[in-house]
Protein backbone atom coordinates (compact mmCIF):
# COMPACT_ATOMS: atom_id res chain seq x y z
CA UNK A 1 0.00 0.00 0.00
CA UNK A 2 1.31 3.61 -0.87
CA UNK A 3 -0.13 5.40 2.27
CA UNK A 4 1.65 8.49 3.25
CA UNK A 5 3.60 8.79 -0.51
CA UNK A 6 3.67 11.54 -2.64
CA UNK A 7 3.94 12.08 -6.15
CA UNK A 8 2.86 10.06 -9.36
CA UNK A 9 4.62 7.38 -11.11
CA UNK A 10 3.58 7.95 -14.43
CA UNK A 11 4.00 4.41 -15.44
CA UNK A 12 7.93 5.24 -15.54
CA UNK A 13 11.11 4.66 -14.08
CA UNK A 14 12.89 7.22 -11.33
CA UNK A 15 15.43 8.65 -14.21
CA UNK A 16 12.81 8.74 -17.07
CA UNK A 17 10.10 10.43 -14.36
CA UNK A 18 12.84 12.95 -13.69
CA UNK A 19 13.85 13.70 -17.48
CA UNK A 20 10.52 14.08 -18.87
CA UNK A 21 9.30 16.25 -15.92
CA UNK A 22 12.65 18.37 -16.77
CA UNK A 23 11.66 18.50 -20.35
CA UNK A 24 8.05 19.53 -19.97
CA UNK A 25 9.20 22.21 -17.58
CA UNK A 26 11.45 23.95 -20.03
CA UNK A 27 8.86 23.70 -23.31
CA UNK A 28 6.37 25.27 -20.26
CA UNK A 29 8.87 28.20 -19.39
CA UNK A 30 9.54 28.65 -23.00
CA UNK A 31 6.62 28.24 -24.91
CA UNK A 32 4.12 29.44 -21.42
CA UNK A 33 1.26 27.37 -22.61
CA UNK A 34 1.55 23.58 -23.40
CA UNK A 35 -1.29 20.45 -23.59
CA UNK A 36 -0.67 17.79 -21.85
CA UNK A 37 -2.38 14.95 -19.82
CA UNK A 38 -3.84 16.24 -16.21
CA UNK A 39 -1.75 13.95 -13.94
CA UNK A 40 1.38 15.21 -15.93
CA UNK A 41 0.52 18.57 -15.42
CA UNK A 42 -0.13 18.14 -11.96
CA UNK A 43 3.73 16.94 -11.27
CA UNK A 44 4.98 19.58 -13.26
CA UNK A 45 3.43 22.24 -11.45
CA UNK A 46 5.82 21.82 -8.71
CA UNK A 47 8.90 22.02 -10.79
CA UNK A 48 7.59 25.23 -12.71
CA UNK A 49 6.87 26.92 -9.86
CA UNK A 50 10.40 25.95 -7.90
CA UNK A 51 12.12 27.79 -11.20
CA UNK A 52 10.44 30.71 -10.45
CA UNK A 53 10.76 30.63 -7.12
CA UNK A 54 15.17 30.28 -8.31
CA UNK A 55 14.59 33.36 -10.38
CA UNK A 56 12.90 35.70 -7.66
CA UNK A 57 15.72 35.00 -5.50
CA UNK A 58 18.14 36.09 -7.95
CA UNK A 59 22.06 35.18 -6.92
CA UNK A 60 24.99 32.69 -8.15
CA UNK A 61 23.45 29.68 -6.02
CA UNK A 62 20.12 30.11 -7.35
CA UNK A 63 21.22 30.64 -11.11
CA UNK A 64 23.00 26.97 -10.34
CA UNK A 65 20.23 25.31 -9.10
CA UNK A 66 18.27 26.53 -12.16
CA UNK A 67 20.92 25.37 -14.60
CA UNK A 68 20.85 21.93 -13.83
CA UNK A 69 17.18 21.43 -15.35
CA UNK A 70 17.72 24.11 -17.92
CA UNK A 71 20.63 23.78 -19.75
CA UNK A 72 19.82 26.58 -22.18
CA UNK A 73 21.67 29.94 -21.48
CA UNK A 74 18.79 32.05 -23.69
CA UNK A 75 16.16 30.56 -21.16
CA UNK A 76 18.09 31.12 -18.08
CA UNK A 77 18.35 34.80 -19.06
CA UNK A 78 14.32 34.61 -19.40
CA UNK A 79 13.51 32.97 -16.41
CA UNK A 80 16.36 35.64 -14.15
CA UNK A 81 15.22 38.94 -16.07
CA UNK A 82 12.17 38.38 -17.40
CA UNK A 83 9.59 36.29 -15.65
CA UNK A 84 11.01 37.31 -12.40
CA UNK A 85 10.52 40.68 -13.00
CA UNK A 86 6.79 39.54 -13.83
CA UNK A 87 6.20 37.62 -11.20
CA UNK A 88 7.92 39.85 -8.21
CA UNK A 89 3.97 40.76 -6.88
CA UNK A 90 2.96 37.58 -6.96
CA UNK A 91 3.76 35.14 -3.68
CA UNK A 92 3.06 31.59 -5.21
CA UNK A 93 0.61 30.51 -7.91
CA UNK A 94 2.84 31.65 -10.94
CA UNK A 95 0.88 28.72 -13.35
CA UNK A 96 -3.04 27.58 -14.09
CA UNK A 97 -4.30 24.29 -15.39
CA UNK A 98 -7.23 24.75 -17.61
CA UNK A 99 -9.04 20.57 -17.68
CA UNK A 100 -9.73 19.66 -21.54
CA UNK A 101 -11.36 16.83 -23.27
CA UNK A 102 -10.38 13.15 -23.11
CA UNK A 103 -7.77 12.12 -25.64
CA UNK A 104 -9.19 10.13 -27.90
CA UNK A 105 -7.45 6.52 -27.79
CA UNK A 106 -7.21 6.25 -24.49
CA UNK A 107 -9.50 8.66 -22.54
CA UNK A 108 -6.61 10.10 -21.04
CA UNK A 109 -7.86 13.53 -19.31
CA UNK A 110 -6.16 16.22 -20.65
CA UNK A 111 -5.18 19.61 -19.37
CA UNK A 112 -3.57 22.88 -20.57
CA UNK A 113 -1.01 24.21 -18.15
CA UNK A 114 -0.11 28.09 -18.61
CA UNK A 115 1.47 30.78 -16.69
CA UNK A 116 -0.52 33.58 -15.25
CA UNK A 117 -0.82 36.41 -17.03
CA UNK A 118 1.51 35.74 -19.95
CA UNK A 119 -0.66 34.40 -22.71
CA UNK A 120 0.46 35.66 -26.15
CA UNK A 121 4.11 36.32 -25.65
CA UNK A 122 6.89 34.99 -28.19
CA UNK A 123 8.97 32.04 -27.48
CA UNK A 124 12.60 32.58 -27.02
CA UNK A 125 14.03 32.18 -30.35
CA UNK A 126 17.41 29.60 -29.71
CA UNK A 127 20.50 30.15 -31.47
CA UNK A 128 21.58 27.50 -33.57
CA UNK A 129 25.27 26.12 -33.34
CA UNK A 130 26.95 26.11 -36.25
CA UNK A 131 28.70 22.34 -36.50
CA UNK A 132 32.49 22.27 -37.57
CA UNK A 133 32.89 20.55 -40.97
CA UNK A 134 35.52 17.61 -40.86
CA UNK A 135 37.81 17.40 -43.45
CA UNK A 136 37.90 13.80 -44.95
CA UNK A 137 41.73 12.57 -44.69
CA UNK A 138 43.72 12.92 -47.39
CA UNK A 139 44.12 9.29 -49.06
CA UNK A 140 47.43 8.74 -50.51
CA UNK A 141 45.85 8.66 -53.98
CA UNK A 142 44.80 11.65 -53.20
CA UNK A 143 48.30 13.31 -52.05
CA UNK A 144 50.15 12.29 -55.56
CA UNK A 145 47.49 13.56 -57.17
CA UNK A 146 48.14 17.19 -55.37
CA UNK A 147 51.53 16.49 -55.82
CA UNK A 148 51.17 15.81 -59.93
CA UNK A 149 48.85 19.00 -60.58
CA UNK A 150 51.69 21.11 -57.96
CA UNK A 151 54.35 19.65 -60.39
CA UNK A 152 52.16 20.57 -63.54
CA UNK A 153 51.69 24.01 -62.10
CA UNK A 154 55.43 24.77 -61.50
CA UNK A 155 56.46 23.74 -64.65
CA UNK A 156 54.12 25.89 -66.39
CA UNK A 157 55.14 28.82 -64.93
CA UNK A 158 57.98 29.87 -67.31
CA UNK A 159 61.73 30.82 -65.67
CA UNK A 160 62.62 34.74 -66.32
CA UNK A 161 65.27 33.39 -69.27
CA UNK A 162 62.16 32.27 -71.01
CA UNK A 163 60.22 34.85 -70.19
CA UNK A 164 62.64 36.85 -71.99
CA UNK A 165 62.64 35.24 -75.19
CA UNK A 166 58.77 35.36 -75.80
CA UNK A 167 58.99 38.83 -75.13
CA UNK A 168 61.76 39.37 -77.55
CA UNK A 169 59.95 37.00 -80.20
CA UNK A 170 57.01 39.12 -79.66
CA UNK A 171 58.60 42.19 -80.25
CA UNK A 172 59.85 40.82 -83.43
CA UNK A 173 56.51 39.24 -84.80
CA UNK A 174 55.36 43.28 -83.74
CA UNK A 175 58.07 44.25 -86.83
CA UNK A 176 57.94 41.89 -89.06
CA UNK A 177 54.30 42.54 -88.83
CA UNK A 178 53.83 45.25 -91.73
CA UNK A 179 55.90 43.67 -93.98
CA UNK A 180 54.05 40.64 -94.42
CA UNK A 181 50.69 42.98 -95.12
CA UNK A 182 53.14 44.28 -97.89
CA UNK A 183 53.90 41.26 -99.15
CA UNK A 184 50.13 40.02 -99.39
CA UNK A 185 49.10 43.35 -101.07
CA UNK A 186 51.81 42.82 -103.44
CA UNK A 187 50.53 38.97 -104.15
CA UNK A 188 46.36 40.57 -103.87
CA UNK A 189 47.52 42.67 -106.84
CA UNK A 190 49.65 40.09 -108.86
CA UNK A 191 46.89 37.32 -109.04
CA UNK A 192 44.82 39.00 -111.70
CA UNK A 193 47.97 38.31 -114.21
CA UNK A 194 48.75 35.00 -113.36
CA UNK A 195 45.43 33.98 -113.40
CA UNK A 196 45.65 35.23 -117.42
CA UNK A 197 49.03 33.71 -117.90
CA UNK A 198 47.68 29.89 -116.48
CA UNK A 199 44.47 30.47 -118.74
CA UNK A 200 46.86 31.23 -121.91
CA UNK A 201 48.73 28.13 -121.73
CA UNK A 202 46.23 26.01 -120.86
CA UNK A 203 44.48 27.61 -124.56
CA UNK A 204 48.12 26.56 -126.02
CA UNK A 205 48.32 22.72 -124.66
CA UNK A 206 44.76 22.19 -126.03
CA UNK A 207 45.58 23.46 -129.21
CA UNK A 208 48.70 21.45 -129.50
CA UNK A 209 46.88 18.39 -128.56
CA UNK A 210 44.78 18.49 -131.58
CA UNK A 211 46.80 19.32 -134.24
CA UNK A 212 48.44 16.09 -133.19
CA UNK A 213 45.05 13.81 -132.99
CA UNK A 214 44.63 15.67 -136.79
CA UNK A 215 48.00 14.55 -137.88
CA UNK A 216 47.26 11.04 -135.99
CA UNK A 217 44.42 10.51 -137.77
CA UNK A 218 45.53 11.83 -141.63
CA UNK A 219 48.48 9.00 -141.12
CA UNK A 220 45.62 6.34 -140.94
CA UNK A 221 44.18 7.09 -143.17
CA UNK A 222 47.32 7.42 -145.72
CA UNK A 223 47.83 3.97 -144.96
CA UNK A 224 44.37 2.22 -145.61
CA UNK A 225 44.00 4.49 -149.09
CA UNK A 226 47.13 2.75 -149.73
CA UNK A 227 46.23 -0.91 -148.94
CA UNK A 228 42.81 -0.76 -151.08
CA UNK A 229 44.72 0.37 -154.03
CA UNK A 230 47.12 -2.75 -153.65
CA UNK A 231 44.39 -4.70 -153.69
CA UNK A 232 42.33 -3.73 -156.42
CA UNK A 233 45.70 -4.09 -158.53
CA UNK A 234 45.85 -7.79 -157.19
CA UNK A 235 42.57 -8.18 -158.42
CA UNK A 236 42.89 -6.72 -162.10
CA UNK A 237 46.15 -9.14 -162.46
CA UNK A 238 44.28 -12.41 -161.24
CA UNK A 239 41.75 -11.93 -163.89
Amino acid sequence: MRHLKSGRKLNRTASHRRAMLSNLAVSILDKERVVTTLAKAKEVRGVVERHITYGKRGGMHSLRLAARTIKDKSLLKKLFEDLAVHFKDREGGYTRIIKTTERKGDNALMAIIELVGRTGTEPVKKKKKKKPTKKAPKTPAAVEKTAAEEKVTSEEKPSPEASEKIEKNKETSKKEAPKEEARSETEEKAAPAKKAAAKKKEETEEKASEKKTEEKYSDSDKKNSSTKKTAVKKSKEKE
